[in-house]
C-alpha cells in the first residue's frame, strides 16, 4: 500500500473553479491562491444567504488511542461516498496545525484514499489564516507591553497580565519565558507566557465570528489584563482592535480545496478540541449548508471534547441543529481500551473487545443525551475478523444505534457507501431532537459538574483554589452565563490520560480558569493539560524532507 504522501502527490486534481462550480460558485466568487486553492468570497456569502440549509452531519469518534480512529477520513471518505450516490454534498474541516504536524500526530488531511488535497500543502502554510491569527494575537501582546512602558495610562498591573503570546509550534521552552530583559527601553520585566496558536483566543473568535463586524466586537472584548483596582482591561481599551482586524481580513474568509474524488471541501480555522472548541469556523459550517444538500463536518479528538463542544458551543453560539451523528471506532481502539498492547491488536481477542467497548459504549449514551440520531461505524483494517466485527454491531444496534462498516482508506468513497445509505437512511427515519447539554442560566461551576459528571462519568468536580476566586470574578464581571470550554487530556474519559476504557470513582481537578471574553466562554484547564505542547523524543520533523526538485516527503 503507498503511503498517505504518494497517492496524494499522484492524484490528479481538478482546478478549484471547476470543482466549486459543482455547487454553481462561479469564478469571480473566488479568490485564487494558485489553480487549487481558493478562498469564498464576501459577495458570495451574501448572496446565498437566504438559500434554503442543507442536512448537518457531524463526524466524532472515541478516545483517541496509538491504533488510530480515523475520524478525518470517514469524514473525507463519506463526503467522497455521498458523490457517489449522486448527493450534492460538502465537507467541512479544520485547518491542521503546524505543532502536531511536526511533532507526533501528524498531519490532518485524511488518508488512504479518502483525503483532501493538495495535501502538503494544507499541512504546511496553506492560504496563511494561521500566520494571521499568530500575528494579530502577537500584535496585541506587543501593544499591551508598549502601552506599559510608553506610561501605563490605563494603571495596567503588571501581576495581572492575561494575554499570552502564541506561535503555532511545539516548543515547550516558551510556556514560561521572562521579557523585558535589558536595558530600561527594552521595557518592563516581567513573566509572560506562549499558547500554540490553535488555542489562541483570537482563533476561537475567528472560528466564532459571523462576520467583520462580529469579529470586531469580539476582538474589541479580549480582556488582556486588569489595572490596579481590579478592573478589565480590553483591546479595545488599547486600542487594538483596528490593526488586528486588518490582520484577519482575508483568514476571515473560508477556504475551498477538494477530495481525492473532487469532491468539494471547505477547510477554515482549526482550534484544537482538547485545549480549545475543536471546531471549524461557523462561516465556513454556515456557508457549506447553504451550498449543498448535505454537509460533513467533524469535531476534534474523542466524542467528550470535540462532539460536547461542538454542541454546547458551537451550535449554541450559531443556532445550529446537526440532523446525524457518525461515531468512529476501530477494533483495534476498542482492544486498546481492553488492556491489548499496541503489537498483538492484530490478533483476534473478543475478550478483549468485551472489556474495551465500554468506551464506545459511554460515547454512544454522551451522544444520546442530544437528542441527535447515532450512527456508529468501524473504520475497517484487514485484521479485524467477522467475529469482532458482528460483536460490535450487535453491541451498536442493542443500544438503538445505527451501524456500519467504512472501508474509505482503502476504497474512497467506494468503501463508504454502506456507512452514506445508513446515514441518509437514519436522517429520514429518525427525526432530531437536538438540545445542548445545559442552560445558559446555570452557574459556571454547574456546567463544569453537569459535563464531568454526565459526560466524562467523574463522581464530581474539585477546584484549586485559584480557579474558584477566578470563577468568583467571571460571575462577578457579568459572564456567568458563558457556556463552558473544558481543556482536558483527549486519551481517557477521566482528566488523567492513563485510566482507558471507561473509568469510574474519579473526580475531575480544575487547576485554573480564565475567561476568553471575545469568544464568549469560560476555559477550565483541568488535569496535568497544558496550552503549548512540547515536542517527542523522535518527532516527525525528523521524517519530512524536501528533494532538489521541490518534492515534498515524510509528511503523513
Amino acid at each position: 500500500m503507498k503511503s498517505d504522501i504518494q497517492i496524494a502527490q499522484e492524484a490528479v486534481m481538478l482546478p478549484i473553479k471547476e470543482v466549486a462550480a459543482k455547487l454553481d460558485i462561479c469564478e469571480d466568487d473566488l479568490e485564487l491562491y494558485g489553480k487549487y486553492k481558493a478562498k469564498l468570497s464576501d459577495d458570495l456569502m451574501k448572496r446565498i444567504e437566504n438559500h434554503p440549509d442543507g442536512k448537518l452531519i457531524l463526524v466524532t469518534a472515541i478516545n483517541p488511542t496509538p491504533a488510530g480512529e480515523g475520524k478525518t477520513t470517514t469524514s473525507v471518505g463519506l463526503g467522497q461516498a455521498f458523490g457517489k450516490l449522486g448527493k450534492k454534498a460538502i465537507i467541512a474541516l479544520r485547518e491542521p496545525s503546524l505543532g502536531p504536524c511536526f511533532g507526533i500526530k501528524g498531519g490532518a488531511a485524511g488518508g488512504g484514499y479518502a483525503q483532501v488535497v493538495p495535501m502538503e500543502d494544507l499541512n504546511l502554510h496553506f492560504t496563511g489564516d494561521f500566520h494571521a491569527i499568530t500575528s494579530a494575537n502577537n500584535l496585541l501582546a506587543a501593544i499591551l507591553d508598549n502601552h506599559i512602558q510608553q506610561g501605563n495610562e490605563l494603571g495596567i498591573d503588571p501581576r495581572q497580565i492575561v494575554w499570552k503570546r502564541c506561535i503555532d509550534m511545539n516548543d515547550r521552552v516558551l510556556r514560561n519565558i521572562v521579557v523585558g530583559l535589558g536595558s530600561k527601553t527594552d521595557g518592563m520585566v516581567r513573566e509572560d507566557h506562549f499558547v500554540i496558536t490553535v488555542a489562541s483566543e483570537i482563533m476561537a473568535i475567528l472560528c466564532l465570528a459571523d462576520d467583520m463586524h462580529d469579529l470586531k466586537r469580539r476582538l474589541s472584548q479580549i480582556i488582556v489584563a486588569y489595572s490596579f483596582d481590579g478592573k478589565p482591561v480590553t483591546a479595545g481599551d488599547l486600542k487594538a482592535t483596528g490593526a488586528m482586524a486588518a490582520l484577519l481580513k482575508d483568514a476571515l474568509k473560508p477556504n475551498m480545496i477538494q477530495t481525492l474524488e473532487h469532491t468539494p471541501a471547505i477547510v477554515h480555522g482549526g482550534p484544537f478540541a482538547n485545549i480549545a472548541h475543536g471546531c471549524n469556523s461557523i462561516r465556513a459550517t454556515k456557508t457549506a449548508l447553504k451550498l449543498a444538500d448535505y454537509v460533513i463536518t467533524e469535531a476534534g479528538f474523542g466524542a467528550d471534547l470535540g462532539a460536547e463542544k461542538f454542541f454546547d458551543i458551537k451550535c449554541r453560539k450559531a443556532g445550529l441543529k446537526p440532523d446525524a451523528v457518525v461515531l468512529v471506532a476501530t477494533i483495534r481502539a476498542l482492544k486498546y481500551n481492553g488492556g491489548v498492547a499496541k503489537a498483538d491488536l492484530g490478533t483476534e481477542n473478543l475478550e478483549a473487545l468485551e472489556k474495551g467497548i465500554v468506551n464506545l459504549e459511554k460515547h454512544i449514551e454522551n451522544l444520546q443525551k442530544y437528542g441527535v440520531p447515532v450512527v456508529v461505524t468501524l473504520n475497517s483494517f484487514v485484521t479485524d475478523t467477522k467475529a469482532e466485527t458482528d460483536f460490535v454491531e450487535k453491541f451498536c444496534k442493542d443500544r438503538d444505534c445505527e451501524f456500519a462498516l467504512s472501508e474509505v482508506w482503502e476504497k474512497g468513497g467506494e468503501g463508504g457507501v454502506a456507512l452514506a445509505e445508513k446515514v441518509l437512511e437514519t436522517i429520514e427515519k429518525k427525526e432530531s431532537h437536538f438540545a445542548p447539554l445545559y442552560e445558559d442560566s446555570l452557574s459556571l461551576e454547574e456546567k463544569i459538574e453537569k459535563i464531568a459528571k454526565e459526560i466524562y462519568g467523574a463522581d464530581g468536580v474539585t477546584y484549586a483554589p485559584a480557579a474558584k476566586k477566578e470563577l468568583k470574578r467571571i460571575t462577578d464581571l457579568g459572564m456567568g452565563h458563558f457556556p463552558v470550554c473544558m481543556a482536558k487530556t483527549q486519551y481517557s474519559l477521566s482528566d488523567d490520560q492513563t485510566k482507558l476504557g471507561r473509568p469510574s470513582g474519579f473526580t475531575v481537578n480544575v487547576r485554573e480558569v480564565y475567561v476568553a471574553a471575545g469568544a464568549e466562554f469560560v476555559v477550565a484547564l483541568t488535569g496535568s493539560i497544558v496550552t503549548l505542547p512540547g515536542l517527542g523524543k523522535t518527532p516527525a520533523a525528523y521524517g519530512i524532507d524536501v528533494d532538489d526538485n521541490g518534492v515534498i516527503t515524510g509528511l503523513f
